[in-house]
Protein backbone atom coordinates (compact mmCIF):
# COMPACT_ATOMS: atom_id res chain seq x y z
CA UNK A 1 0.00 0.00 0.00
CA UNK A 2 0.99 3.24 -0.93
CA UNK A 3 0.04 6.66 -0.13
CA UNK A 4 1.30 9.35 -1.08
CA UNK A 5 -0.17 13.06 0.32
CA UNK A 6 1.51 16.40 -1.21
CA UNK A 7 0.58 19.66 0.69
CA UNK A 8 2.07 23.38 -0.02
CA UNK A 9 0.63 26.67 -1.22
CA UNK A 10 -0.85 27.14 -4.39
CA UNK A 11 1.86 27.01 -7.38
CA UNK A 12 3.96 25.04 -5.49
CA UNK A 13 4.04 22.21 -7.92
CA UNK A 14 1.42 19.26 -6.64
CA UNK A 15 -0.65 18.87 -9.31
CA UNK A 16 2.82 18.89 -11.62
CA UNK A 17 4.95 16.68 -9.48
CA UNK A 18 1.91 14.57 -8.39
CA UNK A 19 1.32 13.95 -12.15
CA UNK A 20 4.62 12.73 -12.35
CA UNK A 21 5.57 10.66 -9.54
CA UNK A 22 2.31 8.68 -9.79
CA UNK A 23 3.60 8.02 -13.59
CA UNK A 24 6.94 7.59 -12.54
CA UNK A 25 5.69 4.58 -10.23
CA UNK A 26 2.61 3.51 -11.85
CA UNK A 27 -0.08 4.54 -8.96
CA UNK A 28 -3.33 6.41 -9.70
CA UNK A 29 -3.08 10.10 -9.00
CA UNK A 30 -5.63 12.27 -7.77
CA UNK A 31 -6.35 16.24 -6.93
CA UNK A 32 -8.60 16.33 -4.23
CA UNK A 33 -9.91 19.81 -5.82
CA UNK A 34 -10.51 17.62 -9.29
CA UNK A 35 -11.77 14.84 -6.89
CA UNK A 36 -14.90 17.25 -5.04
CA UNK A 37 -15.70 18.99 -8.43
CA UNK A 38 -16.59 15.54 -10.38
CA UNK A 39 -18.18 14.12 -6.74
CA UNK A 40 -19.96 17.14 -6.28
CA UNK A 41 -20.91 18.43 -9.93
CA UNK A 42 -19.82 22.01 -9.29
CA UNK A 43 -16.78 23.80 -9.44
CA UNK A 44 -14.87 24.90 -6.64
CA UNK A 45 -16.17 28.44 -7.29
CA UNK A 46 -19.75 27.27 -7.62
CA UNK A 47 -19.61 25.37 -3.99
CA UNK A 48 -18.00 28.31 -2.52
CA UNK A 49 -20.41 30.17 -4.17
CA UNK A 50 -23.22 28.57 -3.04
CA UNK A 51 -21.62 26.96 0.33
CA UNK A 52 -19.27 29.77 1.99
CA UNK A 53 -15.93 28.66 2.48
CA UNK A 54 -17.16 26.72 5.45
CA UNK A 55 -19.35 24.69 3.72
CA UNK A 56 -16.38 24.30 1.59
CA UNK A 57 -14.36 23.18 3.77
CA UNK A 58 -16.76 20.26 5.33
CA UNK A 59 -17.04 18.89 1.48
CA UNK A 60 -13.18 18.78 1.59
CA UNK A 61 -12.61 16.98 4.76
CA UNK A 62 -15.45 14.40 3.64
CA UNK A 63 -13.66 13.90 0.31
CA UNK A 64 -10.14 14.14 1.85
CA UNK A 65 -11.39 11.36 4.24
CA UNK A 66 -12.51 9.17 1.06
CA UNK A 67 -9.34 9.45 -1.09
CA UNK A 68 -6.63 9.36 1.37
CA UNK A 69 -8.14 5.53 2.19
CA UNK A 70 -7.54 4.38 -1.74
CA UNK A 71 -5.17 1.76 -0.93
CA UNK A 72 -2.74 3.28 -4.02
CA UNK A 73 -2.82 7.09 -3.98
CA UNK A 74 -0.59 10.03 -5.08
CA UNK A 75 -3.06 13.10 -3.93
CA UNK A 76 -2.40 16.78 -4.45
CA UNK A 77 -4.34 18.35 -1.61
CA UNK A 78 -5.50 22.38 -1.86
CA UNK A 79 -3.33 24.74 -0.22
CA UNK A 80 -5.56 25.23 2.51
CA UNK A 81 -6.97 21.79 3.00
CA UNK A 82 -4.14 21.17 6.06
CA UNK A 83 -4.98 23.75 7.66
CA UNK A 84 -8.49 22.84 8.68
CA UNK A 85 -10.31 20.84 11.14
CA UNK A 86 -7.81 17.93 11.85
CA UNK A 87 -6.62 16.87 8.01
CA UNK A 88 -2.87 17.51 8.41
CA UNK A 89 -3.00 15.14 11.45
CA UNK A 90 -5.38 12.57 9.40
CA UNK A 91 -3.28 12.64 5.98
CA UNK A 92 0.21 11.80 8.09
CA UNK A 93 -1.89 9.15 9.50
CA UNK A 94 -3.15 8.02 6.49
CA UNK A 95 0.25 8.21 4.67
CA UNK A 96 3.57 9.76 3.88
CA UNK A 97 2.79 13.37 3.59
CA UNK A 98 5.00 15.71 2.33
CA UNK A 99 5.30 19.44 2.19
CA UNK A 100 6.47 21.00 -0.85
CA UNK A 101 8.13 24.08 0.00
CA UNK A 102 8.47 26.92 -2.52
CA UNK A 103 10.09 30.34 -1.95
CA UNK A 104 7.58 33.40 -2.81
CA UNK A 105 9.15 34.11 -5.68
CA UNK A 106 8.99 30.72 -6.87
CA UNK A 107 5.25 30.07 -5.96
CA UNK A 108 4.67 33.62 -7.90
CA UNK A 109 6.09 32.53 -10.71
CA UNK A 110 4.65 29.11 -11.11
CA UNK A 111 1.30 31.04 -10.47
CA UNK A 112 1.82 33.13 -13.55
CA UNK A 113 2.91 29.94 -15.56
CA UNK A 114 -0.44 27.94 -14.54
CA UNK A 115 -2.91 27.62 -16.88
CA UNK A 116 -5.54 27.44 -14.16
CA UNK A 117 -6.63 30.88 -13.67
CA UNK A 118 -6.09 32.19 -9.77
CA UNK A 119 -8.46 33.72 -8.28
CA UNK A 120 -5.70 35.62 -6.36
CA UNK A 121 -3.91 36.92 -9.70
CA UNK A 122 -7.28 38.54 -10.52
CA UNK A 123 -6.76 42.07 -11.63
CA UNK A 124 -4.22 42.46 -9.08
CA UNK A 125 -0.47 43.91 -8.86
CA UNK A 126 2.02 41.82 -8.95
CA UNK A 127 3.36 43.13 -5.61
CA UNK A 128 -0.16 42.62 -4.23
CA UNK A 129 -0.10 39.14 -5.01
CA UNK A 130 3.26 39.01 -3.52
CA UNK A 131 2.24 40.15 -0.37
CA UNK A 132 -0.80 37.88 0.02
CA UNK A 133 1.49 34.97 -1.26
CA UNK A 134 3.81 35.60 1.69
CA UNK A 135 0.81 36.22 4.42
CA UNK A 136 -0.70 33.59 3.62
CA UNK A 137 2.15 31.49 4.13
CA UNK A 138 2.88 32.84 7.34
CA UNK A 139 -0.61 31.49 8.29
CA UNK A 140 -0.46 28.08 6.99
CA UNK A 141 3.31 27.44 7.67
CA UNK A 142 2.68 25.82 11.07
CA UNK A 143 0.24 23.59 9.33
CA UNK A 144 2.61 22.41 6.53
CA UNK A 145 5.45 22.02 8.14
CA UNK A 146 3.79 19.19 10.61
CA UNK A 147 4.06 16.91 7.42
CA UNK A 148 6.51 14.14 7.70
CA UNK A 149 8.75 15.51 4.69
CA UNK A 150 9.58 18.71 3.43
CA UNK A 151 10.59 18.99 0.28
CA UNK A 152 12.23 22.46 -1.59
CA UNK A 153 10.75 22.97 -5.12
CA UNK A 154 12.60 25.04 -7.38
CA UNK A 155 11.29 26.48 -10.98
CA UNK A 156 9.37 23.57 -12.19
CA UNK A 157 9.35 24.92 -15.93
CA UNK A 158 10.64 22.39 -17.96
CA UNK A 159 10.52 18.23 -18.17
CA UNK A 160 13.97 17.75 -17.01
CA UNK A 161 13.60 19.81 -13.62
CA UNK A 162 10.24 18.21 -13.22
CA UNK A 163 11.78 14.79 -13.85
CA UNK A 164 14.84 15.98 -11.53
CA UNK A 165 12.32 16.51 -8.65
CA UNK A 166 10.38 13.21 -9.00
CA UNK A 167 14.04 11.41 -9.27
CA UNK A 168 15.28 13.62 -5.33
CA UNK A 169 11.14 12.50 -3.84
CA UNK A 170 11.36 9.09 -4.62
CA UNK A 171 15.01 9.04 -3.18
CA UNK A 172 13.03 10.98 0.21
CA UNK A 173 10.58 8.36 0.44
CA UNK A 174 12.47 5.52 -0.23
CA UNK A 175 11.16 4.58 -3.20
CA UNK A 176 12.75 2.74 -6.38
CA UNK A 177 14.45 5.38 -8.82
CA UNK A 178 12.24 5.87 -12.08
CA UNK A 179 12.97 5.75 -15.16
CA UNK A 180 11.93 7.92 -17.66
CA UNK A 181 10.97 7.92 -21.40
CA UNK A 182 13.33 10.16 -23.54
Amino acid sequence: MMRIILIGYMGAGKTTLGKALAKAHNIPFYDLDWYIESRMRKTIPQIFAEQGEDGFRRIEYNMLHEVAEFDEVVLSCGGGTPCFFDNIDYMNQQGETVYLKASPDVLYTHLQMGKKPRPLLHEQEPTAIQTKIQSHLLEREPYYRKAKHIFSVDFLDNFEKINNSVRQLSSLLHLQQPTFNK
